[in-house]
């Protein structure tokens, strides 16, 4: 009886918890983040409720005697470590900030974040700051600022904090927040929790021996389920997909032919705060104007050029695409894309700021995307777009870049001043002669003059090369609706062999490995020519983390293939839908500079363990779709239950990847802004999703996990916290992770 309300305490106060951490994102979206960490982060209740929770578990383990079985015991344990620590943190962590000035007095007091002050054991001051930035341009690569220490008996010693680098004196840990706009301050975070981090830390170190013992453990359940009578091998077929092509019967403005054009991509330009082929700014431009990477079969750079040499054809020519109908209303168009004339009526521009306001908030991001799109296309036609001049700033030491729209330094020679006023021109003649000879030797030129100016600070030619076939080859539109195509009569075709209890094609399932062979190649060549690149691992926004899910779809396939067939044809529906959101999601997937915060190692190891156990889950949720089906078409219960043991194998990596996961993302977070937790939105929406999960391990207390059904239905269900963590928090609430 004592067993049972202990069991109920336990995870009853587990649901509220989640009740609690959703209205608290909901609530934040609402009233805002004072509100929610004052009423319900910071309050009393709040507190007691996890400590309640950390209490009924103990006991509820202690009950049930799990001491005996030593890694799951120590399994347990380590989230009560952590929640212990977590609490060390709130009673008697202090955090605050401070700000300084060069040239000021030593400081002694800083700001607490919950009000008042409190004084140092020491004065600090400020020697220095610096903003570092990534060679020869302006996107900042670190934040750096040099302190000196004073002593109470008078001994001095100096540290350095920038972006992942901490400066720590007396157990008060500094911090970069944010710098003054004359670049002579900054304001640091500032952080004394040495017994919350040290017990904190020792609970992720055990979690993490426990998860890994747990997986080598022989009587763990994991072990047990992998050794399942019901398991058996399941074939599954493939279908393949026919993708028309589309033919063009209009008129078709007037272009440079390709090769000529494709010499235009071979340039440095200056955009997006890096330096790139000109090629990616073509792609980008067609890709923002038009959605897709070409348009009426002429290449990005034909274009982007097309633009700049034949305007009075392309502002004629319907390219830009207006998805909403409102939009198109008001532009006065019938179609789903505009010219650039639908812009500017009888009035003047169509899209006055007045009217996106008149027009209800529903409309700003509609809006803003078409304004977007009218600008990019000015400023392709008039050059300001194309800023490709380097000029060697000797006063200030760097390169600086411009477009011959660009107002030019006043040192800049008169030679270098005329060439970048006149070069385009020049060029434009040639091109209206058709003598396209020369136009390549003029542009071989200025590429020539780029090197010679800017070599230093240009992308070596191996990553410049890189960067140009990732821009060729990756399609991920080509590959979503392919994935999705052999996905889905793969999935008809495995109901089909598990209620006839035989194959349609037998020779199928070889060539489903050979094509999940060519998709895994061809996510592998794109991410890493992406990486090459950009210089750092892609995985710093959505779009990256939706195409590495797709690349861990396909190799968990390859690892699961032969003892789960099935999971063949949910890899290709979870590589389809990741690619499909991927390209939803950012119809212009730039490659950026890597934000200062994110330039740790850690990042690349969070978003992997994530995206992994993201994966698990969403083989979970299909494997619940998939005996649905079967027993709305009358399969045998066994096959039901057999997918449900194939389910619980793939949980438990799942959840222990999640956890791991979301502690490392802590680690980084205490290392970069001096807290391992913050309450942000995707922190609190991957607590709720682990907590979630983590329910269904619990089957031996929780016996309706025990029914195949039950447990399917839930997977399906539970795949809903997945899809918020991942993409309602991104669109909806918002937060420091909106990025990704």
């Amino acid at each position: 009886m004592q067993s049972n309300l202990l069991k109920r305490l336990s995870f009853g106060l587990a649901g509220l918890l989640v009740v609690a951490l959703i209205a608290a994102t909901v609530l934040e979206k609402l009233h805002g983040t004072p509100f929610v960490v004052r009423w319900i982060y910071s309050s009393p209740v709040f507190v007691v409720l996890w400590v309640g929770f950390a209490l009924c578990s103990m006991l509820y383990i202690c009950r049930r005697r799990l001491f005996r079985n030593f890694f799951v015991f120590s399994l347990h344990a380590s989230f009560l470590v952590i929640l212990a620590g977590a609490f060390f943190t709130y009673a008697w962590g202090v955090q605050g900030h401070v700000h300084l000035r060069c040239g000021t007095k030593p400081v002694q007091e800083f700001s607490m974040f919950d009000g008042g002050t409190r004084e140092f054991p020491f004065k600090v001051s400020l020697v220095d700051f610096q903003l570092v930035y990534y060679p020869g341009t302006s996107s900042p690569m670190d934040y750096v600022s040099r302190l000196v220490v004073e002593e109470p008996d008078g001994s001095r010693r100096e540290g350095e904090v920038s972006m992942n680098h901490v400066f720590s004196c007396h157990h008060y840990r500094f911090y970069q927040s944010k710098y003054d706009e004359d670049g002579n301050g900054v304001t640091l975070s500032v952080s004394c929790d040495p017994l919350g981090i040290a017990v904190t830390y020792a609970g992720y170190a055990l979690l993490l021996c426990s998860m890994l013992a747990f997986f080598f453990w022989r009587n763990s359940a994991f072990r047990r389920l992998l050794h399942h009578p019901l398991l058996s091998k399941v074939a599954i077929v493939l279908g393949f997909a026919l993708f028309p092509s589309c033919l063009y019967a209009d008129s078709l403005p007037q272009v440079l032919p390709k090769q000529v054009a494709g010499a235009f991509g071979d340039l440095h330009v200056y955009y997006n705060g890096r330096i790139c082929p000109l090629q990616t700014l073509a792609r980008d431009f067609t890709v923002k104007l038009y959605g897709k990477p070409s348009y009426k079969g002429f290449t990005s750079e034909q274009v982007l050029t097309g633009w700049f040499f034949f305007y009075d054809d392309w502002k004629e020519e319907p390219l830009i695409r207006i998805r909403e109908k409102e939009m198109r209303k008001l532009l006065g168009i019938k179609g789903a894309y505009a010219r650039l004339v639908d812009f500017v009526g009888t009035d003047g521009y169509k899209l006055k700021r007045s009217v996106r306001d008149e027009s209800g908030s529903g409309m700003q991001r509609a809006w803003d995307a078409a304004n977007e799109a009218f600008s990019l296309s000015c400023m392709a036609g008039t050059g300001s777009l194309w800023v490709i001049y380097p000029y060697y700033n000797q006063e200030e030491g760097q390169v600086a870049w411009y477009s011959l729209a660009d107002r030019l330094p006043y040192g800049m020679p008169p030679g270098e001043r005329v060439f970048v006023r006149k070069w385009m021109g020049y060029v434009a003649e040639k091109v209206m002669e058709k003598r396209y000879v020369e136009v390549v030797e003029l542009v071989g030129k200025l590429r020539a003059y780029q090197q010679k100016v800017a070599g230093d600070v240009l992308p070596s030619a191996s990553r410049f090369q890189a960067e140009k076939w990732y821009n060729r080859f990756n399609n991920d539109r080509l590959f979503a609706m392919f994935c999705l195509a052999v996905g889905l009569l793969a999935f008809v075709s495995c109901c089909f062999r598990m209620v006839a209890q035989r194959y349609l094609l037998c020779w199928m399932p070889r060539l489903l490995d050979v094509l999940l062979i060519f998709v895994f190649i061809y996510l592998t060549a794109m991410i890493a020519f992406r990486g090459y690149a950009s210089g750092h691992l892609p995985l710093s926004n959505g779009f990256e983390t939706m195409q590495f899910m797709a690349w861990c779809a396909c190799l968990l396939a390859f690892l699961l293939r032969k003892r789960f067939a099935t999971v063949r044809a949910f890899s290709f529906l979870v590589s389809g839908f990741a690619l499909l959101v991927a390209m939803m999601g950012g119809s212009s997937p730039q490659i950026t500079p890597l934000m200062p915060v994110l330039s740790s190692p850690l990042l690349s190891v969070h978003v992997m363990t994530i995206m992994l156990a993201y994966a698990l889950f969403a083989f979970m949720m299909l494997n619940g779709v998939m005996a649905v089906a079967l027993h709305c078409l009358g399969g045998k219960s066994v096959q039901i239950a057999r997918l449900q043991v194939v389910s619980r194998i793939l949980l438990y990596p799942a959840v222990f990847l999640l956890a791991a996961g979301i502690f490392i993302g802590a680690v980084w977070a205490n290392v970069s802004w001096g807290r391992y937790w913050g309450w942000d939105p995707k922190e609190v929406w991957a607590l709720v999703t682990l907590l979630v999960y983590a329910s269904a391990l619990h089957a031996a207390s929780l016996p309706c996990f025990r029914r195949p059904m039950f447990f399917h239905a839930f997977s399906i269900a539970a795949f809903l916290s997945v899809l918020v963590t991942y993409f309602g928090v991104n669109f909806l609430l918002g937060g420091m992770h909106s990025y990704a």
